[in-house]
This record gives structure tokens, sequence and C-alpha cells, in this order.
């Protein structure tokens, strides 16, 4: 809590925690949050043990946060997330609860430096992660606390799954591992057992090259590079490109990096998640910021807004086309049986399939001179990390909530099928 405020306590009907010192978002400048997928997952961890708590049965369970804004955002966040994930909560209803009142919470934004003119909502993020489970890419009953936490680190090699078993963003590799301007760099072999492991068999590489390709290939792994400017937003070539290699190509899944593993990366894959789920452009960046804090940055942001349109439709025919292709299989199959049982032999050569032709691989010195948004992002990444993040799966309580800005008036609700109660307090109890 903030100075000027205290802590309420704790009371024979009345329990009060707070996650504000406890699950705190990693900034790379003026953003804040929403808090990462690991938070989300302790936060649930933590209300379901106090709702399975003796000692809490008769007592109302109250989130409270301080006066912090980016705080009562996130703690926010976390309350609707498990709304949503736990109790079965529609995105709109949890949000409704919310913001019971005339509670209102400041939106999310980017991660790059100086003024923001996009920002995702709390309700983007609800339906984000609502959409997340409806399509399997969020199952808390698989996920792996210990290995997320372990692999975002920098110095572990920065990487996170945007969609599990399919997407894998991480910081680019460079020609030899080593610790450089304040960031730590990884060469592929330090990959590339993960990789393996993990049944990823294709990287796409979006930034200038720091590494020789062959170092992947050689290891049995396909390698393809769509380069675009740093901070920049891809064209409809290199988009559609980059879908071609996902749709057809990769067999196992995917690995993309740019630079940082945050703008360009995030960019491409939310193309492919638009496509092929319909989320929009909003709900998208909203995930792969809950699954990889920081990415899609600036431009980017308005440039998905403007593919959505065209991404949905493409999808759209996208799934026609393979339903169509399905059927036409099966009619395919019968009239082929039809067809050998008249013959006596049959000999059918096949359209040999032509590759495509490899763009031609641009030149560039293996030490990149100039610091671009990729370096200071990546930089800062390292250094705030250097401070180990120890955070215990505390008590848990269930969710319903809201608040007033300030002041001592407080509202809560009665979940359906659950005793406790979770009362969260916004800015709760000032000091007189």
């Amino acid at each position: 809590m903030k100075e000027g405020t205290f802590r309420p306590k704790s009371a024979s009907n009345e329990h009060y925690f707070s996650i504000d010192n406890e699950l705190e978002y990693e900034n790379f400048y003026a953003d804040f949050g929403p808090l990462n997928l690991a938070m989300v997952y302790r936060y649930c961890c933590k209300i379901n043990k106090k709702l399975k708590s003796i000692t809490m049965i008769r007592k109302k369970i109250i989130h409270f946060t301080g006066s912090d804004q980016r705080k009562q955002a996130n703690a926010a966040f976390l309350v609707g997330c498990y709304m949503v994930i736990y109790l079965g909560r529609t995105p709109e209803d949890a949000y409704r609860i919310l913001i019971f009142g005339d509670t209102s919470y400041i939106p999310f934004r980017d991660a790059a430096y100086g003024s923001c003119n996009f920002y995702i909502t709390l309700l983007d993020c609800f339906h984000a992660v609502k959409k997340a489970m409806q399509y399997g890419f969020l199952n808390f009953n698989t996920f792996d606390l210990e290995e997320y936490e372990h692999y975002e680190r920098a110095e572990n090699g920065d990487l996170n799954w945007i969609i599990p078993d399919r997407f894998v963003a991480f910081c680019g590799p460079h020609a030899r591992s080593r610790l450089e301007s304040g960031y730590h760099q990884h060469s592929p072999e330090t990959y590339i057992p993960y990789f393996k492991t993990h049944n990823v068999t294709t990287i796409i590489r979006l930034n200038k090259r720091m590494y020789d390709a062959k170092r992947f290939t050689d290891a049995g792994f396909d390698h393809h590079d769509l380069f675009f400017a740093d901070g920049s937003t891809p064209t409809d070539a290199i988009v559609k490109e980059f879908l071609d290699i996902c749709e057809n190509s990769a067999e196992g899944a995917i690995a993309v990096h740019c630079k940082a593993g945050l703008g360009r990366t995030g960019t491409l894959i939310a193309c492919y998640i638009m496509k092929h789920y319909r989320m929009t452009a909003a709900e998208t960046i909203a995930w792969v910021r809950i699954c990889r804090p920081g990415s899609v940055i600036g431009p980017q942001q308005q440039f998905l807004v403007m593919k959505q349109a065209s991404l949905w439709i493409e999808g759209d025919y996208f799934r026609q086309k393979l339903r169509g292709q399905e059927n036409g299989a099966h009619r395919t199959a019968a009239a082929f049986s039809r067809l050998l049982l008249g013959v006596d032999d049959i000999s059918i050569n096949g359209v040999e399939n032509r590759d495509k032709q490899e763009p031609e691989p641009y030149s560039d010195d293996e030490e990149i001179s100039g610091v671009t948004q990729g370096d200071r992002l990546r930089a800062l990444k390292s250094r705030r990390q250097s401070k180990t993040n120890t955070v215990l799966l505390p008590q848990c309580p269930l969710a319903v909530l809201t608040s007033a800005l300030c002041g001592v008036a407080v509202w809560w609700i009665v979940c359906d099928y659950i005793l406790p109660v979770l009362l969260f307090c916004l800015e709760g109890l000032r000091a007189q």
C-alpha cells in the first residue's frame, strides 16, 4: 500500500487480502499491464485455496487495493479473470460487476516509449481469456507454472507459448551465447533441445540476420526469413507468406522471433489468430500480451485493427474451402472405388508438387550497428529480471466485487453457488 493509506485488519467475519505488492507487472516504459498468465494462475490458486479453507467459511473475503490506478486495473483484471475461468461468468457479466456504481478503470497501453493512442480495456482482456479457453489456448489443469516462469526469463531463453503446441514467441538468437550491453544473447543451440522436446519444426525469423540459419536447418528444422524493419508493420506479401508457411508448410509447432520477440513477432502471430479464430484485434492483442507482456507495439496495433476485417474474410473462406475439400475427398474416393471395380489395371501419375522458390537471403553484417527498439526492450527485460521473483501460492478466495475510487464504501456480491464472498474494494480505507 502507498504511504497515506493503511491496511485493513481482518476480523471474525471479514478477511482482507491484497496482491498489490505480490503480483506486480514488470514494465518496459509506461505500460503497466495486464498481468501475465503466470500471475493469473497464481491469483486463481490463491482464491481457490481461500475458498477451501475451513477458517474462511463464514467470512466475507475482501480483496482490497490501494489508490494507484494502475494497480486497481490489474486487481480488477485478476478478479474478472477468476470469474470468467472458474465461475463461468461471461466477459460482460464480469465487467458489469466490476464497474458497479461509478467505478472506472484506466485501460492498458503498449510498451512503446512515448505517447500512446491505442488502448485495450478490461472487457477486451476478459473476452480474450474466454475465447482462449474456448479454443483450447488456456487450460489451467495442464498449465505448467514452473516452465512458464523459467523460460520467460531473459537468461533462460525469453520465450512464451502464445498458442500451446502451435506458436512460441522467443527472443532472437545470436551467433554465440553471452551477456552483452545488459542483455542475454543466446545461440541457436541454446533453443534446439527445448524445441525438439516440444515438437517445434519450423523457425521464422523476422529481423536481420544475427546467426547462420544453417545452425537450425542442420539440426532438422525448417527456417524461413521474412524480414521487415524493427517497430514497423509487415507488408501484405509478408503476412500472406507467413500465413502460407503456417498453414501449409509447418508440420509441428512454429517458433517465431524478431529481435526482442515482441513487436514484429506478436503482430504476425496475431494475424494468424485473427484469421483462424475470428478474434478481434483488441482481443488478440490482449491475449498475446497476457502470454508475453510487451507484445505488439506502436503502429502495429492500428495495423491489426485495419487487417481485422480482411483476415476474418480470409479465414471464413479458408474454413469453407477445407470443408469443401473434405466433402470432395469423400465423393472422389467413392467414385474412384467404382472406377477400380470396372478396370483390371490402372496407373496413376500424380503431379509433382513444385517447391516454392526460396527468396534470396539478404546479407547483413554479423554485428548490427545502432540501437533499435528491439535492443532497448530486450535490455530492459534483462535488467528488470535480475531480481528474482519468488512468490508463493498463498491462500485463495472467490471473487465478486467492486468499489468506490475514494472512500470507505464498498459493494459486494454473493456468488450463486459458493458461500464466501470476495469483496473487491478499490482504494479502500484512507488514512485520516
